[in-house]
Order: structure tokens, then C-alpha cells, then sequence
């Protein structure tokens, strides 16, 4: 693939404003198509990035021969367009969550694999510069055996009418960021409010660790610090804050700590929207090369996975074994 890769996008709200933005700014690729099923919005939109709008799936499809589909649906609306999406053949980046249902993600992703495709999710937490810098550090043992980790999300409810939304499609998130950073959860325990819109889960980790995942839709995302994750080992610690903001390491021992923060110039890097370009920057040199997608969707499916084992761990206020992936 010599030419930028053509893309077209699914869906026109919030989410699909970002990914147009992100495909229309890079030279490796341009938006060929924007999909509604309300006409006005997708031509609103296309006429923002300069692109053509559609209201059939099928025609955007035929018409534009896309090298990738971009699919931001509304969150419990994932299934139906995605395995319809998967029929057509063409690569796939999905929004999180996956689907609400876990015979559906199989479903999806068994129909994916059928047809070898390039069947991506963008957990863009992954790709914020605290969180690429926790992993390096990680990864290089410069926190010694891991004893503790701690992830903390809050802000305002969504629109999706499920009694565990919450869990399902935001702390998603955290599922996939703490297994991410600390390996497999192997056992969760939990609490919740009677609403449900705010939880606790206690996680046991593979390597050892132990965790924590408080997650709540009773809060507000315009406070201070409203996500932050710490990890503990015997030879230091690290922090992030509010997912791009900020990053320290301490030493066991020392009070000097390093300290990542974006400089006056870098715009991006402070930027939570802009994980989703830094997630784009790896996913696709993979499309090119006809190469795996750097985060597939089966991190969506094992997000799903261990959501509903929480779930199991609430209703029936035990401890619960999560099994490997």
C-alpha cells in the first residue's frame, strides 16, 4: 500500500468527530466516507472533513472501496453493524466496548478469524505517554517484585441503558490497562453501590499482586485527578495522573522522584484525544505491512470476560477465578 489508505468511518457523534480528525491530519491516510443513519448528520460532518457523507453501509462500501472501516457507534449498538462490517471483508478498528454480551464478542471475533482479518479496538488509554512510559519501567524491573496496583476512574454517567455500564464501557479501561501493565487478573472479588453506578473490585494478579478498580458514573470528570493509577513494587513506584497528564517514579527509599509532564509545546501529548493519534501512529505501519493489529479485539472480548466475572463476584458475594487468556 504506496497510497495513503483510504478510510471510512461509522457513525457521526463524538467519538466519530475524533476519528475523522485523526485520519483526515495524517499523510498515511484520508477519510473517503463518513456514515449516519441520519443524512444531515453525516453530511455536517463529511462537509467538515471535506469528504463524501452516506446513510447505507453498503453503498459507502462499494463506492469508496475502503482499506479500513473507523466504527463509533453508540456503545450497546456495537453488534449488529460490526458482524454486518465483518461480512464485507474490509479491516476493522472498532470503538470500545466490544459488545455488551460475550456470545456476541465471540460470535464477532469467530467471524473475523474465519476471514483473516485485521480486526482492531482502540483501548487508547494504552498509547498516553505516562502510561507507554509505566510500561517501559515495568517491563525493564524497575519496580522489583510488583506488590500493588491501584486504578481510579469517575466522572458523569452515560446514556447506555445497562445496569452495568459502568463496568462494561468505561472501566473496560481499566481491565485491559491494568492487565496491560501488570499481566493476567486470576481473581476478583467486589462491591457496588445498589444502583450499580459506582463499584470496587478487588483483583489477585498471576505475577503475585494484588489491586484495586474503583469505578464510578456518581462523580464528575471535571475534577482534579479524576482518573490515577499507582503501581508498587519493592524497588519503586509510579503514578499517573488523569491518563495524560502526568507520570513520576519514585525509588524504594529515595524522596527524589522523575517526574514526566507535556512541555509548553507538546499539545499532543497532554492531550487525552490525542492517545487515539498515538494508538493510530502503531495501528497502521500493522495495516500496511499486513501485519496483526497492535491492540485487536480480542482485548475486547477478555475486557468483556472479566467484566461479567466481577459481575458473578457482586451477585453472589464471593470470590471469583478468572481464567488465563
Amino acid at each position: 500500500m504506496s497510497e495513503p489508505a483510504r478510510v471510512a468511518i461509522v457513525g457521526a457523534g463524538q467519538w466519530g468527530e475524533q476519528h475523522a480528525r485523526a485520519f483526515s491530519s495524517r499523510a498515511d491516510s484520508r477519510v473517503v466516507g463518513v456514515f449516519s443513519r441520519d443524512l444531515t448528520r453525516a453530511e455536517r460532518r463529511a462537509a467538515r472533513w471535506s469528504t463524501q457523507a452516506y446513510d447505507d453501509v453498503g453503498r459507502m462500501i462499494d463506492e469508496t472501496g475502503p482499506d479500513l472501516i473507523s466504527v463509533c457507534l453508540p456503545n450497546t449498538e456495537h453488534y449488529a453493524p460490526t458482524l454486518d462490517l465483518i461480512g464485507h471483508g474490509v479491516p476493522l478498528l472498532v470503538e470500545k466496548p466490544l459488545v455488551f454480551d460475550l456470545g456476541e464478542a465471540d460470535r464477532l471475533l469467530d467471524e473475523a478469524r474465519a476471514r483473516d482479518l485485521f480486526f482492531a479496538i482502540n483501548f487508547n488509554h494504552r498509547y498516553a505517554e505516562p502510561v507507554v512510559l509505566a510500561k517501559r519501567d515495568l517491563d525493564d524491573g524497575r519496580l522489583g517484585d510488583l506488590s500493588f496496583a491501584t486504578w481510579r476512574f469517575g466522572g458523569e454517567g452515560s446514556s447506555a441503558h445497562h445496569p452495568h455500564a459502568n463496568l462494561i464501557e468505561t472501566q473496560c479501561h481499566g481491565i485491559d490497562l491494568l492487565e496491560h501493565l501488570l499481566g493476567p487478573i486470576d481473581a476478583v472479588s467486589a462491591e457496588m453501590t445498589r444502583g450499580g453506578s459506582t463499584l470496587v473490585v478487588a483483583a489477585h494478579f498471576a505475577c503475585g499482586a494484588v489491586g484495586s478498580l474503583l469505578g464510578s458514573y456518581d462523580s464528575s470528570y471535571a475534577y482534579p485527578r479524576t482518573h490515577h493509577v499507582e503501581v508498587n513494587g519493592d524497588a519503586g513506584r509510579l503514578l499517573i495522573d488523569d491518563t495524560a497528564r502526568r507520570y513520576e517514579l519514585s525509588a524504594a527509599g529515595s524522596e527524589a522522584r522523575t517526574v514526566w509532564e507535556a512541555g509548553y509545546f507538546n499539545d499532543r501529548g497532554r492531550s487525552f484525544h490525542e492517545t487515539f493519534d498515538a494508538h493510530l501512529d502503531a495501528l497502521m505501519p500493522a495495516l500496511r505491512a499486513g501485519a496483526p493489529p497492535p491492540v485487536h479485539a480480542a482485548a475486547g472480548r477478555r475486557a468483556l470476560q472479566v467484566a461479567y466475572l466481577v459481575i458473578e463476584a457482586i451477585d453472589t458475594g464471593r470470590r471469583v477465578a478468572v481464567p488465563p487468556h
